[in-house]
């Protein structure tokens, strides 16, 4: 299905969106840690096709948006300022607002500085507190790398920035990471690591909006006991287990059915309130 791509200006960064399909019930969906839009471009036809307006933001540092290599541009809050500061370019009281890994942990962080902006989130495989040591592990190297190792990465960048990413669908957003400066993903990894990574477990039981949460069982940076407890903390939520790390990528239907219910629920709730 066509989208539309489009920039908008927020300080002295450029961010990248997508738009996909038209009307007032609007989805603004995040991807995880270097990762980008074309992630939930599937998903986001399929929401579309739906009746649902989805808009897919390149958050700092990731797909075609700036890539600031200060360390505090890439904290959990500022990326959910970010999210709010697009909620007003597009002029859009309320939305919907969710996103895989780190997107689920930066909608956490939007639910804590403007509630009343969400008429409800999608967490998809959310990363708290269970996951901390796995992700220590899993993007130390990364750092290390970039440190110790940035002659050849800037190399390897050089190569991967040639290759098209449009065209290799899932397998480009494998690839993506490597397109990237070392200082450009070191302040990534850095930003995320000394910000606030999601709320309190006191601050999501006050977060009194529609929640969808998205777990599964496949892998240890997205354990499903933080899915199960995230659920089990915010006052309306509920819990949907995916059967795969990429079900909702490669064999999306069940997923995407659960998706269109709840917010088709959210948004008849109470009377639209996002402008057309």
């Amino acid at each position: 299905m066509p989208h539309q791509l489009a920039t908008f200006s927020d300080g002295d960064l450029s961010l990248s969106y997508e738009v996909h399909g038209r009307g007032e019930r609007v989805l603004v969906y995040l991807h995880g840690v270097l990762m980008d839009s074309l992630a939930n471009r599937r998903l986001a036809g399929d929401l579309a096709a739906a009746g649902h307006r989805v808009v897919l933001l390149d958050l700092p540092g990731h797909g075609r948006s700036d890539k600031p290599r200060q360390v505090a541009a890439h904290r959990m809050d500022a990326y959910a300022r970010h999210v709010l500061h697009l909620l007003d370019e597009l002029g859009v009281a309320q939305a919907a607002v969710g996103g895989m890994s780190l997107g689920a942990d930066v909608t956490l962080q939007l639910g804590l500085l403007a509630p009343e902006r969400l008429r409800a989130m999608v967490l998809e495989m959310p990363v708290l507190e269970l996951a901390t040591p796995v992700a220590a592990v899993t993007f130390t190297p990364l750092v290390l790398a970039t440190h110790y190792a940035a002659p050849l990465l800037r190399r390897v960048a050089r190569l991967a920035r040639r290759v098209p990413p449009d065209r290799l669908g899932l397998l480009g957003q494998i690839i993506g990471p490597l397109r990237l400066d070392p200082e450009e993903m070191a302040a990534i990894l850095h930003g995320l690591a000394v910000g606030p990574v999601a709320p309190t477990a006191e601050e999501r039981a006050r977060m009194d909006v529609p929640a969808l949460v998205i777990g599964h069982r496949s892998d240890r940076l997205h354990p499903f006991d933080d899915a199960t407890h995230l659920a089990a903390q915010l006052p309306r939520a509920r819990l949907v287990e995916a059967r795969s790390l990429l079900e909702l990528r490669v064999r999306p239907a069940r997923l995407t059915a659960e998706i269109i219910s709840f917010l088709d629920a959210a948004w008849s709730s109470a009377s639209v309130q996002v402008s057309a």
